[in-house]
Order: structure tokens, then C-alpha cells, then sequence
């Protein structure tokens, strides 16, 4: 029998998200109303930094998979390294690039923003792609690997309510007009928070799990140790998609970023010029989406012991759905009511999100695993690296396609950062931008989820099969 994970390593795996994906949520919450509504740059060139920054993530994460795969350190074995640098840099670049000086034209400052939104994907790749292959290492069995992923997915949501939290507190508490120079101030704590944040957690990760990097115990039937080539790696990528069940995990989760993107990057504009929100109430309404999806955790859990993880992932899309439908009729009739009454009701149909928002971060990564897992006994190599590069070069390249869009969209229905009040066709613009995009990127992704077909036997079977032949080479 194979032995269970300790309590303490998963706990101080599972930490290691909670800095980093504060971050990384600061930056897709609130980047496109920063560098729209206070710095004053155009969407379309917003979307273009961010669109490229997101996409050089997506190409990177194969790359630096390939190399932590293909690193065999006696300290830090083949991920730790990597994950170390990563936190260290990306915590000082975070706070360069909130930074950006007011006193720059519209040029300078879009180059600032991609420059160092360049930098930090880069830093963020070399801590997260070798931080998500390092669950697959140390868990391969099916059952731990599902609790490694809830501790991880726990701490990755209260990281992502974080920012929402500090929202609250470092922001003055306006709805609606021209941002001020306090705006910023108020991004720059909150940068700084995150970075300490980002470096304390993730030495916690690294430190925390340090011996599974000495000892690698799992698929340790065939070593490897490969030249690198490009050609090769890409071609990897294709020969991933080509498989039913990678691409149907793969393609699914990116469907449901892009939803997520036209939710959370446009949602900000859409509740503070359409609802007349404060930034304190859009903080309390995030901090509600995101406690939901902490709390529905043993739900998903449960259900998909009893059902099968894509059926319990397939009904918490639906949820998400659900409350994105609801969230459209209080758009629809958001003139005729107060503000404080609307908001009650908005905060009920995104707490209905989030509810299903729980299952989305972790329910795919686990079946992805699950498919990690059966291709390196078929294959008896370790390439976790390059498999969750491949996983993030995917959704970054969803991400990144669909932010372009929104800056381009924003430009396009006129909407204007100088004006207080947004003209109605434009607040009836980002009502169709936000709905329109989440509720056909929500049904894409759960009917491509629908065609995952591995199953708790099957995943049980090929774990047994791994325990035989690594006890078999133990004894030889």
C-alpha cells in the first residue's frame, strides 16, 4: 500500500498559492480598470499589453516544464529551484509595475505596462508551472491527489479573496467619477502586501515539501535526462491535444478563464458605471464570490466521490451559469430600485457563483492529474513539468486572446474614463460584453468537459500498477 502524503506537507503545499495567487488575482481583477480608469489609457492598448504579457505565459510555461523535468539538483531537485527564483522576482517586479509614473504620456506609460507585465509572467512562470507539477511528484494516487488539490485550491481562493479584502481597505470607498492620484496609492499597498506575501508563502511551499525533492519516490521506474529541442517540446504540445482526454480537460478549463476574464476584468467597469457600486461594495461582492467557493470545497468533494469528478464539475459550471442568469436580470431592471437594494441582490446571484466557482479551481487540475497519471505509466517517464506547462500555455492563450478582446470592445462601445457618468449605450455595452462572454464561454467549456471519459477504476487500476512496479524495482 502506498503511503498516505502527511497532513504538514500538503498543508505547506497547498500555502504556497495563497501569495501567489493573491497577486496574480490583483493583476486580473483590477489591470484593465487601472490602466484604463486611473492612468487613462486606451482599452484597446491595455488588452494589447496584457494580451501579449499573457501570451508569452502561455509559451513559457512549456519551456521552463521542460527544464524543471530535465534538472536533477541534489538540494532542490527538479522543481524547488525554480520555484525559489520565481517568488523572489516576481514579489520586486509586482511592485515596479504598479509603480508607473503618472507624469508619463499614453506611450510611455503602455510600455511601462507591457514591459513589466512581460517580466512578471516570466517570474510567475518559473514559480507556478514547477509548483503545479510538484503535486503530481508527491501524489500521484488518486485520492491523494484530489486532497492535495483541495488543500491547494482552499488557499488559492483565500488568496484570491485577499485582494478584494485589501480593496476594501486601501481604496476610497467611491462609485463613481474620475479616479485620483490616492487610486494608485492604493494599487501600490496592495502591490506591496502581495509581494510579501508572494515570497513568505512560497519559501513556506518550497522549505515545507523540500525532502520529496531528494527522495522523488514516484515513477522513478525509467530516469531521464533529454537534450532539449523546441520542435520536439511543440510537438509534444499537439500529441497532448490529440488526446481526448487532455484536450477535453485542457480546452474545457480554458473555456472557463475566458469566462472568468469577461466576469472579473469588465465586471469592474460594469459595477461601478452601471450599478453606481462603491469600491467598498464591489470589494464586499468579491470577497462573497470567492467565500462561496471556499466553503462549497467538502461539496465538490463529496460529490465527486459519489459521482465522478466531471459530473460534479459539470453541475458547479451549471451553477455558475445559473447565477451569471440571474446576475442578467438585475441588470435588466436595475433602474428600478434603489442601489442598496440592488446590491443586495447582486451579492445573492454572484454568491450563487460562487458556489460553483469552487469546483473550477480544482476539480480540472485533478483530472488532469488523473490523466497525467495514467500517460507516465504507459510512457514510464516523469514529464509533469512539460504537461502542466502545456495545461498553462493553453488557458494563457485563452486568457490572453480574450482580454485583447475586451480592450478592443471597450473601444469599441465608447467607453470613456473621463466621464463620471457613461452614456447609456455604453453601460448597455459592458451589460452585453460581461453576460454575452461569460454565458458562451460557460456552455462551450461544460460541453467540452462532457467528453472526459477516465474514471475513478481506471485511474485505481493504473495507480496499483505503479505501486507493483516501483516495489519491484526497489527489490531489484
Amino acid at each position: 500500500m502506498k503511503k498516505r502524503l502527511p497532513f504538514f506537507t500538503k498543508l505547506c503545499y497547498g500555502f504556497g498559492g495563497l501569495g501567489y495567487n493573491s497577486m496574480t488575482q490583483t493583476l486580473g481583477n483590477f489591470i484593465m480598470f487601472f490602466g484604463t480608469s486611473v492612468m487613462g489609457i486606451p482599452g484597446t492598448m491595455v488588452g494589447v499589453a496584457v494580451a501579449i504579457s499573457s501570451l508569452w505565459d502561455g509559451v513559457s510555461d512549456p519551456l521552463v516544464g521542460y527544464l524543471s523535468d530535465n534538472t536533477h539538483n541534489k538540494t532542490f531537485g527538479r522543481r524547488h529551484g525554480y520555484m525559489t527564483f520565481g517568488c523572489i522576482t516576481v514579489a520586486f517586479l509586482n511592485i515596479l509595475l504598479w509603480s508607473m509614473p503618472n507624469s508619463f504620456d499614453i506611450w510611455g506609460k503602455f510600455f511601462w505596462l507591457l514591459f513589466f507585465m512581460l517580466a512578471i509572467e516570466t517570474a510567475c512562470t518559473f514559480y507556478s508551472t514547477p509548483f503545479s507539477a510538484l503535486a503530481i511528484d508527491i501524489a500521484p494516487d488518486y485520492n491523494e491527489q484530489s486532497k492535495i488539490q483541495g488543500f491547494k485550491t482552499v488557499f488559492n481562493i483565500i488568496g484570491m479573496i485577499l485582494p478584494s479584502v485589501m480593496l476594501y481597505f486601501f481604496m476610497p470607498s467611491i462609485s463613481i467619477g474620475v479616479q485620483t492620484d490616492f487610486s494608485q496609492r492604493g494599487y501600490l499597498n496592495m502591490a506591496y502586501v502581495n509581494s510579501m506575501l508572494v515570497v513568505f508563502c512560497g519559501l513556506i511551499a518550497v522549505f515545507g515539501s523540500l525532502r520529496f525533492a531528494r527522495k522523488s519516490p514516484n515513477f522513478s521506474f525509467v530516469g531521464q535526462k533529454e537534450k532539449f529541442s523546441m520542435q520536439k517540446l511543440m510537438c509534444g504540445y499537439f500529441n497532448v491535444i490529440k488526446k481526448k482526454n487532455f484536450r477535453s480537460v485542457i480546452l474545457g478549463y480554458a473555456m472557463a478563464t475566458v469566462a472568468s476574464a469577461f466576469l472579473m476584468s469588465v465586471g469592474m467597469h460594469l459595477f461601478t458605471y452601471c450599478y453606481h457600486f462603491s469600491s467598498s461594495q464591489i470589494s464586499i461582492m468579491l470577497i462573497a464570490i470567492f467565500g462561496g467557493a471556499i466553503i462549497s470545497q467538502p461539496i465538490w468533494v463529496n460529490m465527486a466521490k459519489k459521482f465522478d469528478k466531471k459530473k460534479a464539475l459539470i453541475i458547479a459550471l451549471s451553477f455558475i451559469l445559473f447565477g451569471i442568469s440571474l446576475t442578467l436580470l438585475t441588470f435588466l431592471f436595475r433602474e428600478f430600485t434603489t442601489t442598496n437594494i440592488m446590491f443586495w441582490l447582486v451579492l445573492i446571484c454572484l454568491s450563487v457563483c460562487g458556489l460553483g466557482l469552487g469546483a473550477m479551481y480544482s476539480l480540472p487540475m485533478s483530472m488532469y492529474a488523473d490523466a497525467v497519471t495514467m500517460e507516465m505509466y504507459e510512457t514510464g517517464q516523469n514529464n509533469a513539468g512539460s504537461y502542466s506547462g502545456y495545461y498553462s500555455f493553453t488557458y494563457n492563450l485563452a486568457n490572453s486572446v480574450s482580454l485583447l478582446i475586451i480592450g478592443l470592445l471597450l473601444d469599441f462601445i465608447k467607453f470613456d474614463s473621463t466621464q463620471p457618468v457613461q452614456a447609456m449605450s455604453v453601460q448597455k455595452g459592458l451589460g452585453t460584453i460581461v453576460f454575452c462572454g461569460c454565458s458562451i464561454a460557460l456552455a462551450l467549456s461544460i460541453l467540452i468537459f462532457s467528453k472526459f471519459s477516465i474514471k475513478r477504476s481506471d485511474v485505481l487500476k493504473t495507480q496499483l500498477k505503479i505501486n507493483i512496479a516501483n516495489k519491484t524495482l526497489k527489490e531489484k
